[in-house]
C-alpha cells in the first residue's frame, strides 16, 4: 500500500493489510488536523518504509509529549513513530489505494467538538457546490 502528503513530497509504503483504523476526537488532534477527528492506523515498524521526502519532514512536539509530524512543503500530517513501541502511526487520509478496514474505534468522544454530531437532517452532497451561493441555497 503506499501513501503520500498533498503536495507528494513525503511519500511511503506500507507491507501487508490495514486492519484497523481508529479516530481520535480530542482537542489536540483537531487542533493538529483542523478537522472533527483524526482519522489513523499503526502498523509495525518492519512494514513500513519511507519512499521519499523524509528529510522534508518538520516535527512539533508539546511538552506532554504530544508529537505531530508534517510534511514543510504542504502542511499535511505524515506518518511518525510511537515512542519506543516499534509502531507507526499513519493517517488514514494519506493512503493511496482504497482501504478495506473500516473505522473500529472511537478515542477521546467526550471531548469531541459539540458541532460534529451528525443530524439526519444534514444535507449531503456526492460533490461540492458549484458556488457558496449554491451551498448557501441548500440551506
Amino acid at each position: 500500500m503506499k501513501g503520500e502528503c498533498l503536495c507528494g513530497t513525503v511519500k511511503f509504503h506500507i507491507e501487508g493489510e490495514i486492519r484497523n483504523l481508529y479516530q481520535c476526537h480530542c482537542s489536540l488532534c483537531r487542533k493538529a488536523t483542523g478537522a472533527s477527528a483524526n482519522a489513523a492506523t499503526f502498523v509495525q515498524g518492519s512494514a513500513f518504509r519511507w519512499v521519499s521526502g523524509e528529510r522534508r519532514i518538520s516535527s512539533f512536539k508539546k511538552p506532554s509529549g504530544f508529537r505531530s509530524d508534517f510534511c514543510s512543503v504542504c502542511g499535511s500530517p505524515v506518518p511518525n513513530s510511537l515512542g519506543d513501541s516499534g509502531m507507526i502511526w499513519i493517517p488514514a487520509g494519506l493512503l493511496d489505494e482504497p482501504v478495506e478496514s473500516r473505522v473500529s474505534v472511537h478515542l477521546h468522544t467526550k471531548s469531541a467538538a459539540p458541532w460534529e454530531e451528525d443530524s439526519a437532517g444534514c444535507v449531503r452532497l456526492d460533490g461540492g457546490p458549484e458556488s457558496l451561493e449554491a451551498l448557501n441555497k441548500l440551506l
